[in-house]
């Protein structure tokens, strides 16, 4: 089975000191780019994070601080790695939920205008996870029948990714092979940003999805408590999340203009 591809595709998988978006950094990224006509490419870069790496995440990836201390940072790298996934689909193993907004705070951080307005998203674990429900060392093995040696390695995760996604489209004659479809599939609720702050409802509009103004449009929120959006900016929201509301609110205010 080969992917049915219009336009590129970038398996991606990160190893970071952490788990909070906001606040956590890259130590290491693997991209793996599929072309329509079948060719690959691969790229691996271990990433100086600028920060301690604590030792419970040492002992789960083993990137310590001494391997990353005289590598490039990310925002050295940050024009490379997005030269390489700008024109192409975005895939990987709980990337919707945890490695596409990270990846995205990182190239904001960098000052690269980081947007998904014209890209989509397989994530190859809610593929599995509607179908199996088990863990990517599982999906390797129920899959492709192969043990993953070098788990929590991103350039191993990386390249199991990418054979789990051609088995499961062997497997499941209902998975139609084409990048959009798989994205519609592999998507959870539909978020406006990455981290889940913001969601679409019914009606097409965006809403908050957290706090007490949870299921509340973020419009009428801001209309009725300007000091809301103040406080999101200044807070510990993800910078996807604040371009996202201020975009959102720079529309409200040129519809009452025009």
């Amino acid at each position: 089975m080969e992917l049915k591809l219009t336009r590129p595709i970038c398996f991606f998988d990160l190893e970071t000191t952490g788990t909070n978006v906001a606040k956590d950094r890259i130590v290491e990224i693997s991209i793996l780019k599929v072309y329509p006509n079948g060719n690959k490419e691969s790229k691996t870069w271990l990433v100086n994070p600028e920060m301690t790496i604590p030792e419970e995440v040492v002992a789960i990836h083993g990137i310590s601080n001494e391997k990353v201390a005289n590598e490039p940072t990310f925002k050295q790298l940050s024009k490379e790695v997005y030269n390489m996934i700008k024109d192409s689909d975005l895939g990987g193993f709980n990337s919707d939920r945890f490695d596409i907004p990270l990846l995205a705070e990182e190239l904001l951080r960098a000052g690269i205008d980081f947007d998904m307005k014209n890209t989509v998203s397989v994530d190859v674990q809610t593929i599995f996870h509607k179908m199996e429900k088990r863990t990517l060392e599982a999906a390797y093995k129920f899959y492709c029948d192969k043990d993953l040696d070098n788990a929590h390695s991103a350039e191993a995760d990386t390249t199991a990714t990418y054979e789990v996604l051609l088995s499961q489209l062997d497997r499941y004659p209902e998975l139609e092979n084409n990048i959009k479809k798989l994205s519609e599939f592999s998507r959870r609720r539909e978020f406006v940003d990455f981290a889940g702050f913001i969601a679409m409802d019914e009606d097409g509009e965006e809403v908050f999805s957290f706090g007490k103004h949870k299921g509340k449009k973020v419009r009428e929120v801001l209309d009725n408590e300007p000091g809301y959006f103040g406080w999101m900016l200044n807070a510990d929201f993800p910078l996807y999340t604040k371009k996202i509301l201020t975009q959102i609110k720079l529309s409200a205010l040129n519809n009452k203009l025009s």
